[in-house]
């Protein structure tokens, strides 16, 4: 009785203490020397000898951008989609810049997204969308004895949405412009000049 008693309460013990660890989530890095950032069919989004490329099966290359030590991309998608029947992808990713001084906070974003067709190894469009949120002290006096935290936000470029017919709408506060892709030009159109 006493060994079955104690066997229950090591049970119990043990069945406690492993359900109460933590769950550990498994996160993937970002960037790495040689990481795949997003994958579709036979294209490879990576940073790899100093660029950030698309690598098409492993064996050529179209360079988006030159990469330094800081190049840290976020939220990096790569998505095929079918224009005016041709086969297009949309490489899209996230940059984060901060610039601070004593005075001036600015947190800057910039979206990016690029359109390929990869057959001839061009880029068919490409649009930037940056958000600027700018924290500034200012003084109200030449003394600088009073001041102030002012808080803005600037917002330039347009911003970019892929249709599901494989048209580009870009906005922004004063104008929309819908795009769609000519085959024959290998680029994308204003729709009212077609």
């Amino acid at each position: 009785m006493k060994k079955f008693v104690l066997f229950t309460l090591i049970a119990l013990c043990s069945i406690t203490s492993y359900s109460q660890k933590k769950k550990s989530t498994v996160k993937k890095a970002v960037t790495t020397s040689k990481g795949v950032l997003a994958k579709v069919d036979n294209l490879v989004a990576e940073v790899k000898a100093g660029n950030f490329q698309l690598t098409i099966d492993g064996k050529e290359a179209i360079v988006v951008k030159a990469a330094d030590a800081k190049f840290a991309p976020t939220d990096v998608k790569l998505k095929s989609f079918t224009a005016s029947g041709v086969k297009l992808y949309l490489l899209s990713w996230t940059e984060k810049t901060l610039n601070k001084t004593d005075l001036k906070t600015e947190d800057i974003t910039t979206v990016y997204s690029n359109v390929y067709e990869i057959t001839s190894k061009k880029q068919v469009f490409y649009n930037t969308q940056l958000t600027n949120h700018i924290v500034e002290k200012v003084f109200l006096d030449k003394l600088k004895t009073a001041s102030e935290t002012q808080e803005r936000m600037r917002r330039e470029g347009f911003e970019f949405t892929l249709n599901a017919d494989g048209t580009i709408t870009q906005k922004n506060k004063t104008q929309e412009n819908k795009l769609i892709y000519d085959a024959t030009k290998m680029e994308f159109v204003n729709s009212k000049k077609k």
